[in-house]
């Protein structure tokens, strides 16, 4: 079927495995859902499952399909979404991963997926899994012979909870080793200020194999995956409120002609870009450092590493409300309180005039005054006890 259309627009595309999403094959982006629907094929029923099993998460990413449909129309971008459910094979999978077809999926057996044997599963790869991936590549394609080597950002949506175990962050962004899609989003994401913004986070997004290990890594094009937390997606508004945040957050990315210049960078004879590191000893998906040595970066690399590693630590203070801020001066002499007082101390430094109460925003995620009436405990005597003997420590 043809795909691009006059004016390199890609032409929308419905198949059994997989659906393409029209868009224009130069505008830098493809869009992708690995996990889009809970449908199953007519001959595989419901695969032996309830059909409210089917409505889990076990089944789909819920809330993303919508999203990346909604993301698509506003960015004029292409977008690739499977069609059946990952319970019949997972896309986001490496053909030779063990959980490519899942027998047991968080306490749910799969009747279907027990006695799958090797002729049934290359059947599901040839017939669901294949087609899926080469939709992909034809898109990319697409966008290549534009001129324009597009971007991949995948969209998917993960509980609020796990094991009983309350999930804060409201988005996160996976990444491996390529930071020229990933930092920046995430740079423009905990720029939004409202937001509990997680990174690599609450899955990693270091799995040789996956859907942008495939065409991403390996092919030197700049990728990153957005989670969103699924209370936030279920329904039509929130589907449409994140839609329109994550169009508005990308526009602003691409805009940019430093990282369009950074998405073209050449590929490597390994599929990796130029100017990253070269594939370690466990493969292209990653970097060891050989020798126990003390780095030297440069300014820039080394503010870089720092800004992340900082970023890091609000995600983990916010996620640790548990963790009071006396406890915080008891054990180590300094707080979020402190955390915001530098802050606002940097900012300042260079002509960014914070308020304490502004600064105090960026560090809880939300303002200071709403932190307390959530998650702030009165202090036991014990700990004021502590606090009082451990005051000339104190920053």
């Amino acid at each position: 079927m043809q795909r691009v259309a006059g004016h390199g627009r890609m032409e929308g595309v419905v198949a059994e495995a997989f659906e393409v999403l029209p868009g224009r094959a130069d505008c830098g982006l493809v869009i992708l859902c690995d996990h889009a629907g809970n449908a199953l094929p007519e001959a595989y029923g419901t695969l032996g499952l309830p059909e409210t099993q089917l409505k889990r998460h076990i089944a789909y990413d819920i809330g993303a399909a919508e999203v990346t449909r909604r993301l698509s129309h506003a960015l004029g971008a292409p977008a690739v979404l499977t069609r059946y459910s990952r319970l019949l094979i997972d896309p986001n999978r490496g053909i030779d991963d063990p959980t490519l077809i899942m027998r047991l999926s968080d306490g749910a057996i799969v009747p279907g997926n027990r006695h799958v044997d090797a002729a049934e599963r290359q059947r599901r790869i040839e017939r669901y899994y294949r087609p899926y991936h080469a939709a992909i590549e034809q898109v990319i394609e697409a966008g290549l012979a534009a001129g324009v080597p597009p971007a991949i950002l995948s969209i998917h949506s993960f509980t609020e909870s796990w094991k009983g175990v309350a999930r804060p962050w409201h988005v996160s962004v996976l990444w491996d080793r390529d930071p020229r899609l990933a930092r920046p989003l995430l740079d423009l994401l905990y720029a939004e200020n409202d937001l509990i913004v997680g990174e690599n986070e609450p899955y990693t997004g270091q799995y040789e194999g996956d859907t942008l290990w495939q065409h991403g890594t390996e092919r030197g094009l700049a990728h990153a995956i957005v989670e969103i937390r699924q209370d936030l997606i279920r329904d039509e508004a929130g589907q449409e409120v994140w839609a329109t945040r994550l169009a508005r957050v990308l526009r602003a990315l691409l805009a940019r002609p430093d990282l369009t210049l950074n998405f073209r960078t050449v590929v490597g004879q390994q599929g990796v870009p130029a100017g990253l590191p070269p594939a370690g000893p466990a493969g292209p998906a990653r970097h060891i450092r050989e020798k126990a040595q003390m780095p030297t970066f440069d300014d820039k690399t080394r503010a870089e590493i720092e800004a992340a590693a900082f970023r890091k630590l609000l995600s983990h203070l916010r996620q640790r409300t548990d963790v009071q801020n006396i406890d915080l001066m008891n054990l180590a002499g300094f707080c979020r309180n402190c955390l915001a007082n530098w802050y606002q101390e940097a900012a300042n430094a260079v002509g960014q005039m914070l308020s304490k109460d502004e600064a105090r925003e960026i560090i809880y995620g939300m303002p200071y005054k709403d932190w307390q009436a959530k998650y702030q405990k009165e202090a036991t005597p014990e700990q004021k006890a502590r606090f009082e003997k451990a005051k000339p420590h104190q920053h």
